[in-house]
């Protein structure tokens, strides 16, 4: 079953002086400031659609790699995923990293690192973002 996510974003005034507010309409979860400086310079208490990304790529790519290992018979205890997405002002989205840390029992290392690389590959928002050259870390714990 497809499934539709949906947010809204509010914006008052030009780019450099305006601002706004992103809502996150599907889940209810919150709404969010946004604005020019926050998103080129420091956030400063705001988002910014490159943060908002990064959540969304960091959250599926777990999700994906979660699921590869489960099916290759070894569920992970434990995921923690990064995305940092680096806005360049006049460029757009220049690159991804992706860094995870995983306990997975009994996998060795290049068999998570191979598994890393299937999930970064193949997570929806991988692919939805594969005009950017994303860069991947993975690193087995305990």
């Amino acid at each position: 079953m497809a499934t539709t996510r949906t947010a809204t974003t509010q914006w008052k005034g030009a780019l450099l002086d305006g601002s706004g507010t992103v809502s996150l309409d599907s889940s209810g979860v919150g709404t969010f400031d946004v604005s020019w400086p926050s998103r080129a310079e420091e956030a400063n208490g705001k988002t910014s659609p490159e943060e908002l990304i990064a959540a969304a790529h960091s959250s599926c790519f777990s999700m994906a790699l979660s699921n590869g290992l489960a099916k290759a018979g070894t569920p992970p205890q434990s995921l923690e995923t990064r995305a940092d997405v680096t806005f360049q002002p006049g460029e757009g989205i220049t690159g991804i990293v992706i860094s995870v840390r995983g306990q997975v029992p009994g996998i060795s290392a290049e068999d998570f690192q191979q598994a890393a690389e299937t999930a970064k590959a193949n997570c929806p928002v991988s692919k939805a973002l594969a005009g950017t050259t994303i860069t991947l870390n993975a690193e087995l714990v305990g």
